[in-house]
């Protein structure tokens, strides 16, 4: 397992992924925030499509942050693919890159246990009161001021219309919070009926390469992360694909 190779040219492929997704995020918000909304038949279409999509961007901000966590965005560069982090969870919801940081490298050290930050509480494991106790793990009083603050700037001094601040702006940040905490740490970290297989204390759902990029950027590719967390979230189905036929090539031939 641990002789796979990093991607061939995986700083300059991690930077382009990074910037695309940054890229399309901006361009994405910037035309939805000033699209203007009413009942026509094509905004009712359209406006759907468009949460969904800023949906998709902002798990691919944080998911950009979690690679770089991981040094995996730009491995040639560090102090680049720590800012690229930074400015991602800044964008994202003005998070703290370094209390993240900290965070999810005790996850890492500690998965699926008491001192796993996103773990549940140990009594509710059930997916809701989990994911309430996800978030309050993360969200500070703070941050939640200066997202008032920022929201204020937008409507009141940039002219930003409400409605599209709360379509394009406020739901596809909490709904990308379900995407990833669903996806990312209830189905992989939840407690099988057997009970964990190993030290991860992590599983892989058996989703198709499109399917689990749509879903949460490969990010359901769990076990093969914590098996690796230097592999960039572009480079998991090739890991999973060569994991998969290294074990079932290891797998002994039964006698018909």
């Amino acid at each position: 397992m641990n002789t796979y190779q990093r991607p061939r040219y995986h700083s300059a492929r991690g930077l382009l992924s990074a910037l695309a997704i940054l890229s399309a995020w901006s361009g994405g918000l910037a035309l939805a925030l000033t699209l203007p909304l009413s009942l026509s038949p094509l905004v009712l279409a359209a406006a759907p499509l468009l949460v969904a999509l800023m949906t998709f961007l902002y798990t691919g901000l944080f998911i950009t942050a979690h690679d770089a966590m991981h040094r995996s965005v730009a491995p040639d560069f560090p102090r680049l693919n720590h800012a690229l982090g930074r400015l991602a969870v800044l964008l994202y919801a003005l998070f703290s890159y370094t209390r993240l940081l900290q965070s999810h490298h005790a996850h890492h050290a500690h998965p699926a246990s008491p001192e796993d930050p996103d773990f549940h509480d140990g009594q509710h494991p059930d997916p809701l009161r989990w994911y309430l106790h996800f978030l309050k793990g993360y969200v500070s009083a703070g941050q939640l001021v200066g997202m008032a603050l920022v929201f204020n700037i937008l409507h009141h001094l940039l002219s930003v219309p409400l409605p599209n601040l709360l379509l394009f702006w406020v739901l596809p940040s909490l709904l990308s919070t379900l995407q990833l905490f669903y996806f990312g740490t209830y189905l992989p970290h939840r407690r099988p009926a057997r009970g964990y297989a190993d030290h991860h204390r992590a599983s892989s759902n058996d989703f198709a390469p499109w399917l689990s990029f749509l879903t949460c950027y490969h990010f359901g590719y769990h076990r093969e992360h914590h098996q690796r967390p230097d592999i960039p979230w572009w480079a998991l189905p090739g890991f999973r694909k060569k994991h998969l036929i290294k074990k079932s090539n290891s797998k002994p031939i039964q006698n018909t």
